[in-house]
């Protein structure tokens, strides 16, 4: 039953990791064939990102205050939103505002799921299941992997409108891998019930709004600011891939290619972060991942050719790949039950102003200046997140209990 519920929890990551795909790393390819400039495209994915900036404490509270299985249930139903939403991709064809209403509303809806996802693994965890978490996101990364390998040929062959009918498809997908997951959870409370009632109920703070979260952890607080600086250059990357490898000769093809071998080369690290994390503390290996993102984004700026964009993303190996499980489980070692999931939101919240903030950024510089200097922006932006990382993380105080 364990091994299933592992498996059950990976096929949820592997499929909210390619539904990322769809929906982020092809934004600017859907909405540039619909007729969108640059800027127009960073309104958009800055809009989709406020949006999810104001709703994600709302759905972090309602996820803590309630119970195990209702985070499950909440997921479902934001999936089953999204699916009623993608209809509209296929209605509207052409610029206009109902086409930008919805596809603000699908990235927001997105958005929103990550900290839940990420959090359902320690729930998970309460009922005396250990969820390799680096071993599913690694199944995340190879799934989302394959299908950007598979879907840049295919929309530089078709077009752009294979994309709605793909994420349509990978949500049914999605649905399935929480119902499976949600069986098996019950399943294991059932034969964990004592133990699980003798713990209780997570501890409940009293204080419920994220400004009351922050004023707690302050140090917390000024390492996400790093991590701003550290995301910028990966929003920039996601968002703009197309743009940047245009910029050297590339087309959507090699746009997939990229970010296929990106994902892919993620996967070692991830599943074999439940070993590093024995050898190495997850202080270290944040420090790590930010000289990584830094390097990585100086090599795009750096790039004259599609070769030398795909010799960057090398570093993905130490950049993305080690801070995302690091930085979850940094969460899970130093927030209290009662905080979990507040202290991830929190960390998608700062990712997603800096997804915000690089939209908006991004979309003037590409149309004001070009390629070149929005990846030499992103430079400087990555460099200074490294060192409030570096300078910070290690005095984080633990608040668990």
């Amino acid at each position: 039953m364990k091994k299933l519920l592992n498996f059950d929890y990976a096929c949820m990551q592997g499929t909210y990791w390619m539904l990322y795909g769809i929906l982020s790393s092809f934004a600017s390819v859907f909405l540039l064939s619909r007729g969108y400039s640059n800027s127009e495209i960073g309104v958009i994915l800055a809009a989709a990102n406020v949006a999810a900036v104001v709703l994600q404490p709302l759905a972090a509270d309602l996820a803590d205050r309630s119970g195990r299985v209702s985070l499950i249930g909440i997921t479902q139903w934001m999936t089953v939103m999204m699916m009623v939403m993608t209809i509209g991709l296929f209605t509207f064809q052409k610029k206009s505002l109902a086409l930008s209403a919805i596809f603000v509303l699908l990235i927001a809806w997105h958005t929103i799921l990550q900290p839940l996802v990420n959090s359902l693994n320690f729930r998970l965890q309460e009922c005396g299941v250990h969820i390799n978490f680096g071993m599913a996101r690694s199944l995340g990364s190879l799934a989302y992997s394959i299908l950007m390998a598979v879907l840049g040929t295919v929309v530089e062959n078709h077009g752009t409108g294979v994309l709605p009918v793909t994420g349509e498809i990978v949500m049914v997908m999605l649905l399935i891998s929480l119902f499976m997951t949600k069986r098996q959870y019950d399943k294991a409370r059932r034969e964990n019930l004592k133990e699980v009632q003798s713990r209780g109920e997570p501890e409940e703070d009293g204080e419920i709004n994220l400004i009351s979260f922050v004023r707690r952890n302050k140090v917390f607080f000024i390492v996400n600011i790093g991590v701003v600086g550290l995301y910028f250059s990966n929003s920039v990357l996601n968002n703009y891939m197309m743009q940047i490898v245009s910029d050297v000769g590339g087309n959507s093809e090699d746009m997939g290619r990229i970010l296929s071998l990106m994902a892919f080369l993620e996967i070692p690290t991830m599943f074999c972060f439940d070993a590093l994390r024995r050898r190495f503390s997850c202080q270290l290996m944040l420090k790590a991942a930010a000289a990584g993102f830094t390097v990585k984004i100086a090599l795009c700026w750096a790039a004259q050719s599609v070769a030398m964009i795909f010799a960057a993303h090398l570093f993905q190996l130490v950049s993305f790949a080690l801070f995302l499980p690091a930085m979850v489980h940094f969460i899970d070692e130093i927030m209290s039950r009662g905080e979990a999931v507040k202290g991830q939101a929190l960390f998608t919240t700062m990712i997603t102003v800096t997804t915000v903030f690089s939209s908006l950024v991004g979309g003037v510089i590409l149309d004001l200046s070009g390629a070149k200097m929005l990846t030499l922006t992103a430079t400087l932006v990555t460099a200074v997140g490294a060192v409030i990382i570096f300078l910070s993380v290690d005095r984080v105080k633990t608040s668990r209990s």
